[in-house]
């Protein structure tokens, strides 16, 4: 199998080759940064690319973008994403388009080498291979969005503006109702998202931060 790794980390990309090669499998390409992915798997023809989410130069998600960009050119391309931590967003992204020859690990996971192993040859073959924690997340993030989709238009409204850090006072004036009623939204927000009171969680805050996350 050719396999592409894009890896910021020299000591893990040095790893992963040694382990790929030593498992049969050849290494047509090695990056350690995302940039140049696409278009050195429009040159090198791989069967597989092995991608890293956070890379230079902000480690952020160089990574992931590049994967989502060779997945819409190169579809043919399996793709297996790396992570040191659960990014359920831009899983979520991938997971989009098509499930087929796609796989989302987590890092630890390559300390188990005939897992990892296995999860390389699955996402070739055109299988799904995702870390149960992320689909985890993925589900709770399902979740989340489901409580947002139960809010009237008026409620979403109110969500907006509570998102801008607007007053219930301003809010009213705003939407033109008065402000017992927009108490009224607020309080049904909170109920709708299952919010209830506590006494160390501000209940806007998380509202705001369900709505930003959605």
């Amino acid at each position: 199998m050719r396999l592409i790794i894009a890896e910021d980390s020299v000591l893990l990309r040095a790893g992963l080759e040694r382990l790929l090669v030593d498992a049969g499998h050849e290494i047509v390409g090695s990056l350690g940064t995302a940039e140049e992915l696409v278009s050195l798997a429009s040159t090198v023809k791989p069967d597989l690319a092995i991608v890293d989410v956070r890379m230079p130069p902000t480690f952020t998600d160089e990574g992931i973008r590049a994967a989502v960009l060779l997945r819409a050119q190169h579809p043919e391309v399996a793709i297996l994403v790396l992570s040191q931590y659960v990014e359920e967003r831009y899983a979520s992204e991938l997971i989009a388009t098509s499930t087929k020859g796609l796989g989302y690990l987590l890092k630890e996971r390559v300390a188990d080498v005939e897992e990892f192993l296995a999860a390389v040859e699955t996402v070739a073959s055109g299988g799904t291979v995702l870390d149960p924690e992320v689909v985890s997340q993925i589900v709770v993030r399902s979740r989340r969005t489901d409580d947002l989709d139960r809010l009237t238009a008026r409620e979403r409204d109110v969500l907006e503006l509570m998102a801008q850090g607007t007053s219930n006072s301003a809010i009213a004036k705003n939407l033109f109702i008065s402000e017992g009623s927009v108490e009224k939204h607020v309080s049904s927000i909170f109920s709708k998202l299952g919010l209830l009171p506590a006494e160390n969680e501000n209940r806007r805050v998380m509202a705001v931060l369900r709505y930003l996350e959605s």
